[in-house]
């Protein structure tokens, strides 16, 4: 990959937050956090991610809501969104891709699910 790595990692629970995060950073990507879909959206705004791994249940504004928005303001830059969630339900999976999600990571993600979704970009 030779775009530059920047992630945004969206979730209102820190230790979820953390955990995504250190796993990306030991995979050589420059990451960012957010606590809620408002604050992914003004980070969103200020810089340029090529991956954003998103909670789908938050208080505020839904991830679902957020990824909207994100794709809405795209823009042509490539972006990668990633549904980060315990929803494990094959439907589940099925409505977050029509959504708009690019993939669905299911918590508590592992080190090799995620190189594996990375090797995708």
């Amino acid at each position: 990959m030779t775009e530059p790595r920047n992630a945004l990692v969206v979730d209102d629970h820190p230790t979820n937050r953390l955990l995504a995060s250190a796993l990306l950073r030991k995979l050589g990507w420059t990451v960012s956090e957010a606590e809620s879909g408002n604050a992914a959206l003004t980070q969103a705004a200020e810089h340029s991610f090529r991956l954003v791994m998103l909670d789908i249940s938050m208080p505020g504004l839904s991830g679902e809501d957020t990824c909207s928005r994100l794709r809405a303001a795209e823009a042509g830059r490539p972006l990668t969104i990633v549904a980060y969630t315990a929803h494990a339900f094959p439907e589940d999976r099925e409505r977050l891709l029509a959504a708009g999600f690019d993939d669905v990571l299911v918590k508590p993600i592992s080190r090799q699910r995620l190189e594996e979704l990375l090797e995708k970009l």
